[in-house]
């Protein structure tokens, strides 16, 4: 039997080295190619007719932009808008990415943590730098809370830049946790029902308990598939609100 961490393994598919170094195209690269190539599809074939009694594609594609849009209008405002191609390509990436994982014999690339730490940081940086070319100097103020006790503001600006600065890690962790203990807890009972099973005789029947949990753990992993993407996607709106509007 297999280990339940073995299929978060990334194996090369192509050797291929840069200036030194080893940039070789794997399962998770692979994966990620997936991911923008079918949504780029569903998206395209989706509002190919637009028409004016949308089908169930249309109706899913308009569906998924107008959460996007409601999402960014309630958390940023008016001034958020610039951002939404962003937001929308940021969270249809993720929850494709998330659902082709839940096929069989396929990749999530969300359980890896060096791929959820690159979005993070690179959202990190993105509203980081917002902030400073729209408030330059006086971004520096969104580590000081308003109408904090001067006394006390020494100690909470070191305790502001300390949680601006986990805000990457924790963005990262959150989305590769999930991911990874769903999937996990998946090939536990997969595995369990078969071995179960290839026992025979009188164990066999009891392969129904685990198949059932199973069955009941796919489902709850399609729901935290967008779960996450969603939550992924909101607090990137909520750093750029707190870019924008500082305090």
């Amino acid at each position: 039997m297999h280990s339940p961490v073995e299929q978060f393994t990334i194996k090369s598919l192509m050797q291929l080295e840069l200036f030194g170094y080893d940039v070789s195209f794997s399962n998770s690269a692979l994966f990620m190619m997936l991911a923008v190539i079918v949504s780029t599809l569903f998206l395209t074939f989706a509002m190919r007719g637009r028409n004016m009694v949308p089908g169930r594609m249309q109706g899913a594609a308009e569906m998924m932009y107008e959460f996007i849009s409601d999402m960014v209008s309630g958390t940023v405002g008016s001034e958020g808008r610039p951002y939404f191609p962003f937001i929308f390509t940021l969270f249809v990436f993720l929850l494709f990415g998330n659902m082709l994982g839940l096929i069989p014999y396929s990749y999530t690339f969300t359980s890896q943590i060096v791929v959820t730490f690159a979005l993070a940081l690179f959202i990190f940086i993105g509203v980081t730098l917002i902030a400073i070319f729209k408030h330059g100097t006086h971004f520096l103020t969104f580590f000081v809370p308003p109408g904090a006790p001067k006394v006390l503001i020494p100690f909470l600006i070191i305790i502001e830049v300390v949680s601006y600065f986990v805000r990457p890690v924790s963005l990262s962790v959150r989305l590769f946790a999930n991911m990874l203990a769903g999937h996990t807890m998946l090939k536990v009972f997969a595995g369990l029902a078969v071995m179960i099973s290839g026992a025979g005789g009188v164990y066999a029947p009891g392969a129904i308990l685990p198949f059932l949990a199973l069955v009941g753990l796919t489902g709850l992993e399609v729901l935290v598939a967008a779960l996450q993407a969603y939550v992924f996607t909101i607090l990137t709106c909520m750093y750029l609100n707190d870019a924008i509007h500082l305090h």
